[in-house]
C-alpha cells in the first residue's frame, strides 16, 4: 500500500481522494492546503488530517508519495521539493506549461529514481484501451488521421477570477483541462507532432482564457489529427482513428467515470457495415493511479514514456502560440 499525501484540496483533489478511498494499492493518509475553508471542507468530506504547510507532509517519513492537484504554475517547484524529500510523485496534467519546466521535472525524477505519475486517466478507459490494442496489433493498417472532441458545461458558473479560467494558469481555453488528454492519446498512437494550427474563442463564459479551442495537428509521418474542446456545452466525447485497413470510433453517452456507457464502432475493409459494442462504466481515474502505484512497486513498467510526457507539453506550448499568432506553429521535439 502506497501511503500518499493529497496536495491541493479543491474540487479535483477531493475527487481523487474519494476515488481512491477503497483502493488496495494507494492510501491517502492526509491532505495539504493552506486555505482554512478548503481544508475544513476536505476534513468534513474525508475524515483525514490536513496540514496547512506542505513541508510537514514532506518531513513525515511514513508518507511515501505526494499527489499534486494544484494550479499548473505551482507544479514544478512543488514536485522539486518532493523529489528532494525522496517522495514518489503523481502530478495532475498538464505536467507543466512549458517544455523547459517539464524537462527539468522529468530529469529530476529520473536522477532520483522517482516514477513520475501523470494524470492522463483517459488512457485507462476500456474503449480507448481497445483502440490502443487494435493499433498495436496492426488492425488499423497505416493510421492516416485521428479526430477527438471532449466538451462539457461544468464551468458555466465559474467566476472570472478562478485560476482554471486564467490565461496564465490555463491558456488556450479548455486545452489544459480537456485537450491535453486527447493529444496524449494521439501521441501514444502516432508519435511526435511537428506542427499545430490552433484557434480559441470566448463565446459564452466570462473566463479570460475562453471557452472554445480547436487544433489541427500534423505528425512526423504526416498523419493528421483534429482536436476540439468546448467548455460551455453539455457533455460530449468522441475519439476516432482512421487507418488503411479499418476505422474505430468511441462515443460516450456521458463521462465514463460517473457511470456512462461508451458506444464503440468499428468498420474494417471489406465489411458490409460497421459493428458496435458497448463498454460499461469503469473507473479510469482509479486505474491510472493504481497503475502508477504498481510501477512504483516495480510490478509493471509505467505506461507513459518521457517522450510522451514532454511531447504533450510541447503540443500545449505550440497550441498557445498558434492561438495567439493565428499561424501554424512548430512543435518542440522531445528527443
Amino acid at each position: 500500500m502506497l501511503r500518499t499525501a493529497q496536495v491541493g484540496l479543491g474540487w479535483w483533489g477531493s475527487q481523487v481522494t474519494k476515488v481512491l478511498k477503497d483502493s488496495e494499492k494507494i492510501e491517502v493518509v492526509c491532505g495539504v492546503d493552506p486555505a482554512a475553508e478548503v481544508a475544513q471542507r476536505y476534513r468534513d468530506a474525508h475524515g483525514l488530517p490536513v496540514y496547512p504547510d506542505y513541508q510537514t507532509a514532506l518531513d513525515d517519513p511514513s508518507i511515501e508519495a505526494v499527489i499534486l492537484t494544484i494550479p499548473h504554475r505551482l507544479h514544478e517547484d512543488t514536485l522539486q521539493r518532493a523529489v528532494a524529500a525522496g517522495k514518489q510523485v503523481f502530478c495532475e496534467k498538464p505536467l507543466a506549461l512549458t517544455v523547459a519546466a517539464a524537462r527539468r521535472m522529468i530529469e529530476a525524477c529520473d536522477r532520483a529514481g522517482i516514477v513520475l505519475g501523470i494524470g492522463h486517466e483517459r488512457r485507462f478507459e476500456p474503449a480507448w484501451e481497445e483502440i490502443k490494442r487494435m493499433a498495436d496489433a496492426g488492425e488499423f493498417g497505416t493510421i492516416v488521421h485521428m479526430e477527438a472532441h471532449w466538451s462539457h458545461d461544468r464551468w458555466l458558473n465559474m467566476t472570472a477570477d478562478n485560476w482554471r479560467g486564467s490565461k496564465e494558469e490555463a491558456p488556450a481555453a479548455g486545452w489544459t483541462g480537456m485537450g491535453v488528454h486527447l493529444s496524449d492519446m494521439m501521441l501514444s498512437l502516432a508519435g511526435q507532432v511537428v506542427e499545430v494550427q490552433a484557434h480559441t474563442a470566448r463565446r459564452i463564459l466570462a473566463i479570460p482564457t475562453g471557452d472554445v479551442v480547436s487544433a489541427h495537428l500534423r505528425f512526423a509521418d504526416d498523419t493528421t489529427a483534429h482536436i476540439a474542446a468546448v467548455s460551455a456545452t453539455p457533455d460530449y466525447a468522441r475519439f476516432a482513428v482512421f487507418g488503411s485497413h479499418a476505422w474505430a470510433e468511441a462515443r460516450e453517452t456521458q463521462h465514463v467515470d460517473p457511470g456512462g456507457t461508451t458506444n464503440f464502432y468499428v468498420r474494417r475493409r471489406g465489411d458490409a457495415q460497421q459493428t458496435r459494442r458497448d463498454f460499461e462504466p469503469a473507473s479510469p481515474v482509479r486505474a491510472g493511479y493504481e497503475h502508477w502505484a504498481d510501477a512504483v512497486a516495480g510490478r509493471v513498467p509505467y505506461r507513459f514514456s518521457n517522450a510522451e510526457r514532454l511531447g504533450n507539453v510541447a503540443i500545449l506550448e505550440a497550441v498557445v502560440r498558434s492561438a495567439e499568432s493565428g499561424k501554424p506553429e512548430p512543435v518542440a521535439q522531445s528527443s
